[in-house]
């Protein structure tokens, strides 16, 4: 992750060369998972397997692109998001690297990594708090964080990707959700992402609201709507999960060995 930073710092204006060397470090960050689980874990990647990955993943993209949409769609009803323009297509290169880089390496810390370990041993619900609450506090850090912005992600986005991880226990709904909801905000709709700078992406637009609607300085993700959408969605892949008896209890209450964790399905 630290060479990633590097890289989308050292490249910033050569677009094309950043999204290179971000899939050559995405996959090498699949693989240091994968090794880690492979020899150490001495288990098999189940989350990670690659029959089906592709309608996963397609189906996380067209989730996250959509639910994005819609609530630009919303804010263009109110009149509170106005398109004035656009640019060349060539302006939705840069975001391709940002949203590859956040999708995986936050997935696979926060899903794969922080989920996996508080659920082996605290059991699903406490990883689906855990993991909500950690990855929405690390927003802090972006250039304009806020308490409020960073709840708002740890609801609506920490219970969706969880939620997403939960029901099909993979990855791949949720990177393909991460990834692109943050390249539709950036790239198509030239938004704010989780309080960072704002770059011009396809669309030029105006943006004139309260910020309970517009998220202000953070991002449609400090917004009622994002709240609402994606929370509502979350919380029906988390109700489905439950449904199929995907949860697990906490290790004292299991009547079997914690070898069996991870594998709920």
């Amino acid at each position: 992750m630290s060479l990633n930073t590097d890289a989308m710092k050292s490249y910033a204006g050569e677009p094309v060369k950043a999204v290179m060397h971000i899939v050559a470090l995405a996959i090498a960050g699949f693989a240091v998972y994968v090794g880690y689980a492979g020899f150490f874990e001495k288990r098999a990647v189940s989350e990670l397997a690659l029959p089906g990955f592709g309608r996963e993943l397609g189906f996380g993209l067209l989730i996250g692109a959509s639910l994005y949409a819609a609530c630009e769609v919303i804010l263009m009803a109110l009149g509170i998001y106005r398109i004035v323009g656009l640019n060349p297509f060539s302006y939705m290169v840069p975001a391709i690297a940002m949203a590859i880089s956040s999708s995986v390496f936050e997935e696979l810390l926060f899903r794969g990594v922080l989920f996996g370990a508080v659920e082996q041993w605290l059991g699903t619900w406490a990883a689906l708090v855990v993991s909500s609450l950690v990855f929405g506090l690390t927003h802090l850090i972006n250039p304009q964080g806020t308490i409020e912005g960073a709840l708002f992600i740890a609801v609506e986005a920490g219970v969706l990707l969880a939620g997403a991880y939960m029901l099909t226990r993979r990855l791949w709904v949720s990177i393909g959700f991460h990834m692109a909801w943050n390249y539709t905000q950036s790239a198509i709709f030239s938004g704010i992402v989780s309080g960072n700078e704002a770059q011009q992406g396809l669309i030029r637009s105006t943006v004139n609201g309260p910020n309970w609607l517009t998220g202000g300085s953070f991002g449609v993700e400090s917004s009622v709507l994002a709240l609402l959408l994606c929370t509502t969605t979350g919380l029906v892949m988390v109700v489905m999960a439950a449904k199929r008896g995907k949860v697990l209890p906490p290790i004292w209450k299991r009547p079997v060995s914690p070898a069996a964790t991870r594998k709920a399905a």
